[in-house]
């Protein structure tokens, strides 16, 4: 009887903790609607999001309103547009993962007359935006382009806001008198968190997303875009008809070959672009008769760490951080355009150079945890220690930065004319160096394309039907980005693609 009361007491107690398990299930799943487990998350960080996100081949459909190459910051954002006008769009991305070269964005997304700035007393206009971003690109940029970029940039601010993307921690890069340069709450790197949102809108709204579908080929019939080629998993071809195609595929940062083929002088050059930036979608394009600009305008970023590739991003500098050479000294305005500063590091013996800071720029700047989790940061708690690490000479090491100190209190850079990034002095313990050099970064170049997104043959005329956003359309930064800039195009000219192409689908 004993044994009864024992085993029947266990069972009741068994069924309560599972009926509670169910409850705090529930309510797990409900807050989390929409985003990803722990689990997920941390796969994320490592492979730019979760398999789990993504659709099932048995899904995949014949025909589709819209189709989207690649499923980068500008491939998500257009077909959130599209969907949002009523339209039913599809993603195809080559990769495993969704997020391409956005995922490995760092410093931030660039904007101006927004709303954070605003509420944080930061005076800024879209005419400096655009004089700034024009200078940067030594006036070669296309400027109907540049006009529409930066009007838009304070909407796609709000825009995001609106999908749960807040980017409200400002900051500065180089080549900017202004902060525009918005971040992540907490700081955090840029690319990962607007991934992260973007794809959990995706997810929400059901549009299909299908990794490991390659496209090879978009077909045309009747002078029209009339859909596109997949490979899927290497292995099956499948024809999809779509009355609109958007290419948001990328620039060639990653293909070798092609670079080389353009700027012989930057082989053998590190990149910092994941290997899926290859320049497909240019090379369907220009079958199809579309034109190109720029193509030999290839950036190279000043801070990369050489060894694993990894770019260093531009927010450190931004927040305080310094370049010193192998003698302990600074040798160039850290904030120039990252072309200058490229052009300086160059010029140094070794071609490489450290940047140097303190614990005030790593509690700014928060990817500089993961910098250090990849083994990239020397930590010492004084100045000394710290040269000891970087074999620099200590006395030298240790004048830089008191004269960089004093710089900063005086507001006045007299050895290189660094006017932003001035705000904190490098004295709080400890200390911190990141050894760097130049890598390929970023391709200013590729196809043609007007401010409707709308790909333009060599005549200058839409090639009916088809539009492309982000790293893949050449112009708009002219022969060198300003950092930031980059992000702010995605959104920007993504969401401009997505509600182009539905407007053309729906007037058909």
């Amino acid at each position: 009887m004993k044994k009864k009361l024992v085993a029947a007491l266990i069972f009741i107690l068994s069924i309560t903790l599972v009926l509670a398990g169910c409850g705090s299930s529930d309510k797990a799943n409900e807050k989390n609607k929409g985003k990803s487990s722990e689990k997920e998350e941390a796969a994320e960080v490592n492979s730019g999001a979760s398999q789990a996100s993504y659709t099932a081949m048995d899904k995949l459909k014949d025909q589709y309103d819209i189709v989207i190459v690649g499923a980068g910051g500008a491939g998500m954002t257009a077909a959130l547009e599209a969907k949002e006008k009523g339209l039913n769009p599809v993603i195809f991305e080559k990769m495993p993962v969704a997020g391409g070269n956005t995922s490995k964005a760092s410093s931030g997304m660039n904007a101006s007359e927004t709303k954070f700035q605003k509420e944080q007393g930061i005076k800024d206009s879209n005419d400096l935006f655009y004089k700034e971003t024009l200078e940067g690109g030594h006036g070669t940029n296309d400027k109907e382009m540049l006009r529409f970029f930066v009007d838009n940039s304070a909407d796609a601010i709000d825009w995001l806001d609106t999908k749960g993307i807040k980017l409200n921690n400002i900051t500065i890069t180089g080549g900017m008198n202004e902060k525009r340069t918005h971040r992540p709450e907490d700081g955090s790197a840029v690319g990962q968190y607007l991934v992260d949102g973007l794809l959990g809108n995706v997810q929400e709204e059901k549009i299909p997303t299908f990794v490991n579908a390659n496209v090879t080929d978009i077909m045309q019939k009747d002078g029209k875009v009339s859909g596109v080629k997949v490979l899927f998993n290497n292995k099956t071809e499948k024809e999809i008809a779509a009355d609109a195609v958007i290419v948001t595929t990328g620039g060639y940062g990653a293909n070798a070959d092609m670079i080389e083929k353009v700027r012989p002088d930057l082989k053998g050059y590190v990149t910092t672009n994941q290997e899926g930036s290859t320049g497909d979608g240019i090379k369907m394009i220009e079958k199809l008769g579309g034109t190109v600009v720029d193509m030999d305008q290839i950036q190279v970023h000043p801070t990369v760490q050489q060894e694993k590739s990894y770019l260093i991003g531009e927010a450190v500098r931004g927040e305080g951080a310094i370049l010193v050479n192998n003698d302990g000294k600074r040798f160039t305005n850290e904030l120039d355009t990252r072309d200058k500063v490229t052009a300086a590091i160059n010029k140094e013996p070794a071609k490489s150079a450290y940047l140097v800071f303190d614990a005030g720029v790593t509690e700014r700047v928060k990817a500089i945890k993961q910098y250090e989790e990849m083994g990239f940061v020397k930590k010492a708690d004084t100045v000394e220690a710290l040269a000891k690490e970087m074999d620099v000479p200590a006395n030298d090491l240790k004048a830089t930065l008191d004269t960089w100190n004093s710089s900063v209190k005086a507001k006045k850079d007299a050895e290189f004319g660094r006017e932003t990034g001035m705000d904190h002095d490098l004295s709080k313990a400890p200390y911190y160096a990141i050894k760097i050099g130049p890598g390929i970064h970023y391709t200013m170049g590729g196809v043609k394309i007007n401010t409707n997104t709308e790909v333009l043959d060599k005549d200058g005329k839409p090639i009916t039907g088809l539009f492309a956003a982000g790293e893949v359309a050449g112009g708009l930064h002219g022969e060198n980005r300003i950092g930031g800039n980059s992000v702010a195009e995605i959104i920007i000219f993504g969401r401009q693609a997505g509600i182009k192409s539905a407007e053309y689908v729906n007037a058909k």
